[in-house]
Parts: structure tokens; C-alpha cells; sequence
């Protein structure tokens, strides 16, 4: 209860909480620059609304942290151009032509009110950043990319895929946790029956997705203190293989661990490699917040935008 004047006399007053001092202080969120292009996220596989939710949400999580931020999803296997239809499931080459547009006009405007310096800063950069949703290099759906690249008519930059990373690691050892398949917190020694004494980390795109798979792999290795072992999912017998390695050397509690996002494949893919290697599977990394920070520090570091990192995360590339 307060009187007209102020607080009645004895209460307590809420105050501003002061910023916390020194260098454990939450850094301020960095802010897009002006005239910065579109993140544009290339969402890969079949569109549905499961697909579309997750994508939309790992763009939310970017823009949370970038305030500011212009970012769009374009799907690569819509193969219409064109605007979008009713379906909400633009083509990857119609969202990039509709960027290169937008972006034309924004350079007319400015070079009409303030000359050949206002246009300038709409100059200085592509028309759009493309990131593939990808956890690790992929050269058939890559190869696509560059054809709606070019279809498109924009002045894109394409980004690599968004592994190896440390961030990829984390999000596989927070699956394996939620599935009962790893301890959550190695530190506080929680103690998990089921926890696998050998990974599987499936992986699609090749013998350069499990190169990188691989690196990935060693990360999350480290972290839960257990040999990690990447397959191919889409080379037939590769998973049940890569299971008779862990268990002849001395592994027998196994578990499937997908580094992918989701989209790239059909779930039951991974449902069939899992009971093929006889072992229990986690959840694609899906849109694990870690994710999301991965496809922002991506579009980045194309274009030297540095970002704030939180005390003990790892930089971006």
C-alpha cells in the first residue's frame, strides 16, 4: 500500500538491480549492423510443419541473440520458383530472389537521398548469407544449394556446414542425456544404469560427413570418457560395423547417436541402423538451443560480425 506521495513509510522500496561488476557480468547482446544481409537458413529434405517449426525456432534463438537480425528459411528440395505459395514453404531460390530485390531497392532509395555514400552501405555485402542446416558437410544437398544459388540470380555468400563444433558435441552428449544414455553433469558423477560405454555417431553426406563426424566425434568423446565411432547412415551395414569395432574392443552398452539436425533424412533411417547395430538411439540434435547459436556464429563469421561470448563458450570459427 502506498500513499499519493510515495511508499507508505516502512516499506520496503524496490530498486534497480545494479550490473553485476567484472568479468563475469552478462555481456550486452551485440545488435545487426545496418545495411547487414539476411541470414537465409537452407532447410534441406522433405517440408512439413514438424520441419518448419524447427527451423523457425533455431532463427528465433539466432535473433535472440542478434537483435536485429533479418533472417529467413528457404527449403532446398522445393523445386517451384517463384514466390512462396500457400503452403509456407518457400523455395530456397525464390527467398533468395526476393532478397536480391529488396536489397536493389533499399540502395536506390538510399543513393537518391544521400548519394553514392548512401548507397554504399547496402554495397559492401552480398545480398544474402546462405547457411545450410546441416551438421556436417553434405555434397549432395550442397550441390543443390549452389544450383538455387544461381537459379535465384543473387549475390549470395554460402557458408560450410555447421560442424565440426564444439557446440555440436554439446547438443549430442544433452540427447544422449535426455535418453538415459549418458550422465548428464560428468562433474557431479550422477550415476545412470543404462549409460553406453560406446557411441555410434551416424552421420549422412559421404566419407567427408564422417571425416567430420569424426572430429565432432572426439569432442563428445571427451566429454563423456567413452570411445565415439562415426558411421555413415546412408552406406549400407556401416552402423552395425562400426558396433562390432566398439564391442570387440571391450564395449558392450552401445548407443546410436545422430549428427544431424533432423531434416536431412527419414527418422525411420535412423530407427532401422539402431536396430540393425543392436543398440539403443538419442534424438537428432534438433532445435537444441546450442543449434541455434551454431547458425548465427556461421553467419557471422562470413561477415565479421563479432559477437559477444559467454564466459568459457567456445568462439565461433
Amino acid at each position: 500500500m502506498s500513499s499519493p506521495t510515495g511508499p507508505t513509510p516502512g516499506l520496503p522500496v524496490r530498486m534497480p538491480r545494479p550490473r553485476q561488476p567484472g568479468r563475469h557480468r552478462r555481456p550486452e547482446p551485440a545488435a545487426a549492423p545496418a545495411g547487414a544481409p539476411p541470414l537465409v537458413l537452407a532447410v534441406p529434405g522433405t517440408p512439413d510443419t514438424t520441419t518448419r517449426r524447427l527451423a523457425e525456432e533455431l532463427l528465433s534463438i539466432a535473433r535472440s541473440e542478434l537483435p536485429g537480425l533479418d533472417a529467413r528459411i528457404g527449403y532446398v528440395d522445393v523445386t517451384e520458383g517463384g514466390d512462396a505459395g500457400d503452403d509456407g514453404f518457400p523455395a530456397l531460390d525464390a527467398v533468395l530472389g526476393h532478397a536480391a530485390a529488396q536489397r536493389d531497392a533499399r540502395m536506390a532509395v538510399a543513393e537518391a537521398a544521400e548519394g553514392p555514400e548512401g548507397a554504399a552501405v547496402w554495397a559492401q555485402a552480398p545480398d544474402a548469407v546462405v547457411v545450410p542446416l546441416l551438421a556436417g558437410p553434405d555434397s549432395a544437398v550442397v550441390r543443390r544449394i549452389r544450383q538455387a544459388v544461381l537459379n535465384s540470380g543473387c549475390a549470395s555468400e554460402l557458408t560450410d556446414a555447421l560442424g565440426p563444433h564444439p557446440l555440436l558435441a554439446e547438443a549430442l552428449h544433452v540427447r544422449l542425456s535426455e535418453a538415459g544414455l549418458a550422465r548428464a553433469d560428468r562433474a557431479r558423477l550422477f550415476t545412470v544404469a543404462t549409460a553406453a560405454d560406446g557411441i555410434v555417431l551416424a552421420t549422412v553426406g559421404g566419407e567427408e560427413a564422417v571425416q567430420s563426424a569424426g572430429i565432432t566425434g572426439m569432442l563428445l568423446s571427451a566429454r563423456l570418457a567413452v570411445p565415439v565411432l562415426p558411421a555413415a547412415l546412408d552406406e549400407d551395414g556401416a552402423v552395425a560395423r562400426a558396433a562390432d569395432q566398439l564391442r570387440s574392443s571391450g564395449s558392450r552398452n552401445l548407443a546410436l547417436a545422430p549428427c544431424l539436425i533432423g531434416p536431412e533424412v527419414d527418422e525411420t533411417l535412423t530407427a532401422m541402423a539402431a536396430k540393425e547395430a543392436g543398440c539403443a538411439a538419442a534424438e537428432p540434435l534438433g532445435e537444441y538451443p546450442s543449434v541455434g547459436k551454431l547458425v548465427l556464429a556461421t553467419y557471422a563469421a562470413a561477415l565479421g560480425i563479432t559477437l559477444p561470448t559467454a564466459q568459457g563458450a567456445p568462439a565461433a570459427r
